[in-house]
């Protein structure tokens, strides 16, 4: 079994199931067991700082908006850039943290990059390999850039358009492909 960790999954126009359409998730963690990650491109409507209020008395100086990870519930968990604060580092310069004094310290730094997300995406043993044989998903490999893009709205064309240039170039054999082909 090859390790998804670190791939995004981008949802195809097959993908069926409502909680994913349209989505791009980061693999967080995938074994012969199963897999988890996060929905990168789902925004809830209330903010960090709303919600830390409710949960803990330390100081937040995120005031972005809380991400929804996916439809399994679960504590609330980060992605971010602070090793100091890691529990999993999932690509180069992007952890993974749940613990909860992990998250405060990290929700009362500042200078850091981080995103929180309430829920998370899961897959037991062998049902992803499934997905990913009907079609359902296709795979990119996640970047510092993609994980942090302030750009969730757009970041599923994006990804699925590069995972597209990408089969193309493979199908038609292209030896070189410049990084802007329309200024030839």
């Amino acid at each position: 079994m090859n390790s998804l960790q670190g791939y995004l999954l981008v949802a195809s126009p097959y993908l069926a199931d409502p909680n994913f359409v349209g989505s791009v998730v980061l693999i967080i963690q995938h074994t012969e067991n199963g897999a988890f990650g996060v929905i990168l491109n789902r925004i809830h409507p209330k903010k960090i700082k709303d919600l830390w209020k409710e949960v803990s008395e330390s100081p937040c100086r995120y005031d972005r908006h809380l991400n929804i990870g996916g439809p399994v519930s679960g504590p609330l968990m980060a992605l971010h850039d602070d090793p100091s604060l890691a529990e999993l580092e999932v690509i180069p310069g992007v952890y993974f943290s749940v613990q909860r004094d992990n998250i405060e310290q990290l929700m009362a730094a500042q200078g850091h990059e981080a995103r929180v997300f309430l829920g998370h995406s899961g897959w037991a043993g062998g049902q992803l390999e499934g997905e990913l044989a009907q079609g359902s998903w296709l795979l990119a490999p996640a970047t510092k850039e993609i994980v942090f893009s302030d750009d969730e709205r757009h970041l599923w064309q994006k990804v699925a358009f590069a995972v597209g240039r990408a089969i193309l170039a493979d199908a038609i054999r292209v030896k070189h492909r410049p990084e802007f082909p329309w200024l030839n």
